[in-house]
């Protein structure tokens, strides 16, 4: 990461931790607070307590970036060291104890490839920080909904700059430096070598995009999509047709030790999220595993991702920390002895996932008519 942030997700429940100890563990529940000096400064909360056996949960927020709550996917006491980790956003502690009082850690916080200190202080009624009050949850679109945008202006994008595609309040959409290939992956959910006969500037022409839906609320991702393709068949007179055909790819299946995976279930029909760019992995929150293979792997990688796993429409928060290659569209960065695996051993070791190549009988969408965009 080139510069240090705290992505924030919010989610309905926390998830137990660990108590680890040698012989009777000291007891740190409580409320702890301490800042991040990160450029700017970052107001952290940790909360500890004790789940139903004695085992330790917490829940951890960024009080200055809206106070979300994150769930704490592991925490630990062992003599006086403190360990904790945020699997949601990457994020991990360790520190020590004092040994007078037992009211401070003092520690190192590591989200990404530059650790920073960080000192937590037990707080009471009157020195513990206010928590912002957690925003309304936004409406989501009714689930037997079928929506299109209301009005979208096309414009040619400027120059610079990557791609980007953003839902935000309301369910408008927003895209960047977006061709119209990338369009058709997203709503279709298919990679380029499934793409066939388009004329050469649906890939060089980049346009930048504003779309208001003609429907109330955040579209699930499946309307998402639907949204998308109705958009490219309207503006850009696509039509198309699909052949079978069969294509090296790689097949995502479930190891023998199983899958190690954290069931998310806040929101079922809610968009699922992507963040990180390869260099430390990537964080995924409300996924599946087929969406995960198609919209976060597949684009990384010179050939098709499928998902034979058969864990169906579950959904799934985790951390995926790897070094990329040039199977993941990036060289490698210099040799380093603590550096994650690559992406294949990083599945298998962290997600209790295989991902191997082999051929399948695929999708490939055919190209029958496209026009560049009408006139807004």
């Amino acid at each position: 990461m080139k510069k240090f942030t705290i992505c924030i997700f919010a989610f309905a429940a926390f998830l137990g931790g660990t108590l680890l100890g040698q012989n009777q563990a000291r007891d740190i529940t409580g409320t702890w607070q301490g800042t991040l000096h990160a450029g700017t400064d970052l107001r952290t909360v940790l909360k500890i307590s004790k789940a139903d056996g004695g085992a330790l949960k917490a829940v951890f927020y960024s009080i200055d970036q809206g106070g979300q709550a994150i769930p704490v996917s592991s925490i630990s006491v062992q003599g006086s060291t403190v360990k904790f980790a945020v699997a949601a956003i990457g994020g991990n502690y360790e520190g020590k104890l004092s040994n007078t009082d037992g009211t401070t850690i003092t520690g190192t916080w590591t989200q990404g490839p530059n650790p920073l200190a960080l000192e937590l202080t037990l707080a009471n009624d009157k020195t513990a920080w206010t928590i912002p009050e957690p925003p309304p949850p936004q409406k989501m679109m009714a689930a037997d909904a079928n929506p299109g945008f209301e009005v979208a202006t096309i414009k040619p994008a400027k120059e610079g700059g990557g791609t980007t595609f953003r839902v935000g309040n309301g369910g408008l959409v927003t895209s960047t430096n977006t061709s119209l290939s990338f369009l058709i992956q997203f709503a279709y959910g298919i990679h380029p070598r499934q793409l066939a006969k388009g004329p050469a500037w649906i890939e060089t022409e980049k346009y930048d995009i504003v779309a208001k839906p003609d429907t109330e609320g955040i579209p699930g991702f499946r309307q998402l999509m639907t949204m998308v393709q109705k958009l490219v068949a309207d503006r850009f007179q696509l039509t198309f047709h699909n052949e079978k055909k069969e294509l090296p790819v790689y097949a995502i299946t479930v190891a023998k030790t199983g899958a190690k995976l954290t069931l998310d279930e806040s929101n079922p029909n809610g968009l699922p999220g992507y963040g990180g760019d390869g260099r430390g992995g990537m964080r995924v929150v409300n996924s599946t595993i087929a969406e995960f293979a198609s919209f976060a792997l597949s684009p990384r990688m010179e050939q098709p991702v499928v998902d034979q796993t058969g864990l169906g429409s579950a959904r799934y928060d985790f951390v995926l920390k790897f070094t990329p290659d040039a199977a993941v569209g990036a060289p490698p960065p210099p040799a380093n002895p603590d550096a994650p695996p690559d992406i294949f051993a990083a599945m298998l070791q962290q997600l209790g996932l295989k991902m191997e190549s082999t051929k399948a009988l695929v999708d490939v969408f055919v190209i029958d008519h496209v026009e560049k965009p009408s006139d807004n």
